[in-house]
C-alpha cells in the first residue's frame, strides 16, 4: 500500500504544478486544476431587437433617418450577428494551434498515470529453478510519465516506474521485492521537423487567420451597410414616385371634371369623357402599383433591420417614414482616379484577406519542404534504478542454499529503493540516432508540387483581384458621372414637360387643343417626374458604390467597427425633422 500512496501523492504534486488562473487562491486550487476539463457554455444567441427599434416607433409609424437605419443594422442585422462569431472561432483555432500537434510537437505537457494489479499462476515443467511446481506471482505496478514537446523539434519524456512483486518461489532471494526507476528520454529531430520557425508555423497561420476573420467581419459590415443605404434610398425614391402618381391621378381627375362640364354645355364631344375616364383609371392603377412597391420595400427594410424580421406585430404594422431626402450637391468634387485607386488598394478588406491567405500558403510550404527530408532523430536516455525487498530464507534442503548470499544493501522497503534511485547507485545511459529514409519519397514530392501549384493559383487570383479593384473604382467613377449627368438631364426634361403640360392645358381651355393632347402631355409629365425621381436614387446609389469601391464607406457614414463588434451603437436616435414632431 505504501507504493500506491507515494505514487499517487507524487502524481498529485506534479499536477498541482500546472499554473491556474492568476486570481486563484490556495483554498480553491482544486477548482483551478479542474478548470481546463470543464465544459464552458457559450452565451446563447440574442433573438430580441435592440431598444432603438422601439424608441423609433411613434404613433404606429417607424420614423427612420439614414443614420438610424445604419445603427439598427449594426445592432440587429443577422448577417452581421452570424459573422460576429468568426473572430471567436479564429481565437479557438489559435488556442488549438498553441497546444501543438497536427504535424508539430505537442506543447501542452501530458501526464499519464497507470496503476495495475495482476495475479498469475504458471505451472512449471521443472521445480529446479523456482522451487515449486506451480509458480504464483502477484504484482502491483504504479507508473507515471510526463512528456512535452518544444518548438525546436525536441520531445522530452520523464518517467517514474514502480513494481511491487511477490511470488511463491522458495528460491527468490527477495520476496516480496520492490523495484523502482526514474528515466529521462530526450528525442531531437535533426532533419525533418527541425527548427523553431517550422514548428511554430501553425501558430503563425492561426494568427494570420485571426486577422483574416477580423477583415471578413469588416467586409460583412461594409456589405450590410451598403445594402441598407441602397434599400433606404430606394424607399425614399419609391415614396417620391407615389407622390408623382398621386399628382397624375389628381390631374386626370381634374381633366375628367373639366371634360364633363364641357360636354354638359355642348362644347365637347362625349367621347372625350370616356377618354379622360380611361386615363384616370390608368393613373389609379399605376398609383396602386407604386403604393404596393412601397409596402414591399418597407417589408424588406424591416427584415434587414430587425432580428425577428416581421414577426413582431408592432414592427409589421408600422409604416416606415423616411426622414432623410436624397441631396445632390451642386458641385461634384473631382479627385484623380489614381488617388482613388491607391485608396482602394490600401483600404479594401478583401485585398488584405487575400494577402494573408497567400502568406499562410507560403508558411505551410515550409512544412512541405521539411516533409521532403529523411527523418533523423537523436535519442538520449538516462535511467536510475533501485531495488529493495525482504530476505527470503532458502530451505535447508534446497541445493541452492550453499550459493545464497543475500546482500544486506537491498534489504528494506520502498524507501530503500528510492534512496538507491536518487543516489544513482545503479544508473543506465544510452544514446543513439534513428534514421528513416522513404525510398522514392513520392508522397512528399506530390505534396510539394500540389502545394506550390495551389500557391501559384492564389498569387494569380491576387493579381486578378487587384485588377478587379482598379476596374471597380474606374467603373464607379464613370457610373457616378453618368448618373449625375442623367439627373441633370432629367431635371431639365421635367421642367420642359411641366411647361409643355401647362401650355397644352391653356390651349385646351381656349379650345385650341384636344383632350388627347392634354392626356399625352400628362403622361409625358408623369414619365419625366418618375425619371427625375429614379435618377436621384441612381445617383445616391452610385455615390455609395464609389465609396465601397474605394473602401471608405464606413468612414463616410461614421460607422465605428467596434460598435459593430459589440452590437451596440452609442449615438442616440436622430431627432425628427421640423413638421414631423
Amino acid at each position: 500500500m505504501k507504493i500506491w500512496k507515494t505514487s499517487i501523492a507524487v502524481a498529485s504534486a506534479v499536477l498541482m504544478l500546472r499554473p491556474g488562473p492568476a486570481s486563484a487562491q490556495p483554498a480553491n486550487w482544486v477548482s483551478g486544476l479542474a478548470q481546463p476539463y470543464r465544459f464552458h457554455q457559450e452565451a446563447p444567441i440574442q433573438t430580441g431587437n435592440s431598444g432603438r427599434l422601439e424608441a423609433l416607433l411613434r404613433g404606429g409609424n417607424l420614423y427612420l433617418s439614414l443614420q438610424d437605419a445604419i445603427a439598427l443594422a449594426l445592432e440587429n442585422n443577422l448577417d452581421i450577428a452570424i459573422q460576429r462569431y468568426g473572430p471567436r472561432l479564429a481565437e479557438a483555432d489559435l488556442l488549438r494551434a498553441e497546444a501543438g500537434g497536427a504535424g508539430v510537437p505537442n506543447y501542452d505537457p501530458t501526464v499519464s498515470y497507470n496503476l495495475n494489479w495482476a495475479h498469475n499462476t504458471s505451472p512449471q515443467t521443472s521445480s529446479f529453478i523456482t522451487g515449486t511446481s506451480a509458480l504464483v506471482m502477484t504484482s502491483t505496478q504504479s507508473n507515471m510519465s510526463i512528456s512535452r514537446g518544444f518548438a525546436t523539434g525536441t520531445n522530452v519524456t520523464f518517467g517514474w516506474n514502480n513494481n511491487l512483486s511477490k511470488s511463491s518461489s522458495v528460491l527468490a532471494e527477495f520476496n516480496p521485492s520492490i523495484s523502482s526507476n526514474l528515466n529521462l528520454q530526450v528525442r531531437q529531430s535533426l532533419l525533418q521537423g527541425f527548427g523553431t520557425e517550422l514548428n511554430r508555423r501553425n501558430i503563425r497561420v492561426a494568427r494570420n487567420s485571426q486577422k483574416v476573420s477580423d477583415l471578413a467581419f469588416r467586409q460583412q459590415v461594409i456589405a450590410t451597410v451598403g445594402s441598407v443605404i441602397g434599400l433606404y434610398w430606394d424607399l425614399v425614391s419609391y415614396n417620391e414616385d407615389v407622390k408623382v402618381k398621386r399628382q397624375a391621378v389628381a390631374l386626370a381627375t381634374q381633366l375628367l371634371e373639366e371634360n364633363k362640364r364641357k360636354v354638359e354645355i355642348g362644347t365637347l364631344a362625349p367621347i372625350e369623357v370616356v377618354r379622360a375616364e380611361a386615363q384616370l383609371a390608368s393613373s389609379q392603377q399605376e398609383l396602386v402599383v407604386s403604393e404596393t412597391r412601397v409596402l414591399q420595400q418597407e417589408t424588406v427594410l424591416k427584415n434587414v433591420l430587425s432580428r425577428t424580421g416581421v414577426a413582431s406585430p408592432s414592427v409589421t404594422d408600422a409604416r416606415i417614414i423616411a426622414t432623410d431626402p436624397i441631396n445632390i450637391p451642386e458641385n461634384e468634387p473631382i479627385e484623380p482616379i489614381q488617388d482613388l485607386v491607391a485608396r482602394a488598394l490600401a483600404n479594401r478588406p478583401e485585398l488584405a484577406q487575400t494577402a494573408l491567405q497567400v502568406e499562410n500558403s507560403k508558411i505551410s510550404l515550409e512544412g512541405v519542404k521539411s516533409g521532403l527530408r529523411p527523418t533523423l532523430d537523436a535519442v538520449a536516455t538516462m535511467q536510475n534504478n533501485g531495488l529493495a525487498g525482504t530476505a527470503s530464507p532458502v530451505p535447508s534442503s534446497s541445493p541452492f542454499q550453499m550459493f545464497s548470499r543475500i546482500d544486506p544493501y537491498f534489504i528494506g522497503g520502498y524507501g530503500t529503493a528510492l534512496g538507491q534511485m536518487f543516489r544513482r547507485n545503479f544508473p543506465n545511459y544510452s544514446a543513439g540516432i534513428q534514421l528513416t529514409v522513404p525510398l522514392g519519397n513520392r508522397a512528399a514530392q506530390a505534396q510539394m508540387v500540389s502545394t506550390q501549384l495551389t500557391l501559384r493559383q492564389q498569387e494569380l487570383r491576387q493579381q486578378q483581384q487587384l485588377n478587379q479593384v482598379r476596374l471597380d473604382v474606374t467603373n464607379a467613377v464613370i457610373g457616378l458621372q453618368q448618373t449625375r449627368a442623367a439627373y441633370q438631364a432629367a431635371v431639365k426634361a421635367r421642367v420642359l414637360q411641366e411647361e409643355t403640360y401647362a401650355a397644352e392645358q391653356r390651349r385646351n381651355e381656349l379650345g385650341a387643343s384636344t383632350s388627347f393632347l392634354v392626356i399625352q402631355a400628362q403622361r409625358d409629365l408623369a414619365a419625366a417626374q418618375f425619371a427625375e425621381v429614379a435618377s436621384r436614387s441612381n445617383y445616391a446609389k452610385a455615390r455609395v458604390a464609389l465609396e465601397q469601391a474605394t473602401g471608405r464607406l464606413l468612414a463616410a457614414y461614421q460607422v465605428e467597427i467596434d460598435e459593430a463588434v459589440s452590437g451596440r451603437v452609442a449615438r442616440a436616435p436622430s431627432p425628427l425633422p421640423p413638421g414631423m414632431e
